[in-house]
């Protein structure tokens, strides 16, 4: 990013009080007012965030393995096919935030198909709402579930390959 950029965005953003001390823009986020990839953006750092915990159980002194490993799984092809798996544990409210975000306009990269990756985001979209709505316990619900699908379907595909 260009100094220039950079620096009306800290202007834009970081407005000073009398003091000097920076004042929060709002006080409060909806959830519903906030626009899916907004909500996207925050749900695919909870999964990240979530996934490396995980993996500690596995690895706790490699980082690059863990890097490598947790970027793999959060991936949009991984989270699409996670998607898919807890899709009969949804809600219809939780079916309609992920419809919203997938159907937004965004640019797919080349690592995935359009499909993978606005599947992805609609997940990532719930995961999002969630977080924040602070609804924990159901956000660990769905997490852990599609951390499972992944684990689970990374093993079949090693399996299938040594075959």
């Amino acid at each position: 990013m260009k100094f220039e950029r950079f620096r009306k965005l800290v202007r834009m953003m970081f407005l000073p009080d009398a003091e000097g001390n920076i004042v929060a823009r709002y006080d409060h986020v909806d959830a519903q007012e906030t626009h899916p990839l907004v909500l996207a953006y925050v749900g695919d750092a909870y999964f990240h965030l979530y996934v490396r915990m995980r993996l500690l159980s596995y690895e706790r002194a490699k980082v690059q393995i863990l890097d490598t490993f947790s970027a793999q799984i959060v991936s949009a092809v991984w989270q699409a096919k996670a998607y898919r798996g807890i899709e009969p544990m949804l809600t219809e409210e939780e079916r309609t935030i992920y419809r919203r975000a997938r159907n937004t306009k965004s640019h797919a990269p080349r690592s995935a198909s359009v499909a993978e990756y606005h599947t992805s985001t609609g997940f990532e979209a719930l995961l999002g709402t969630l977080y924040i709505r602070g609804e924990t316990a159901r956000l660990e619900e769905l997490s852990e579930a599609a951390f499972q699908i992944i684990a689970k379907e990374m093993m079949e595909q090693i399996k299938e390959r040594s075959q």
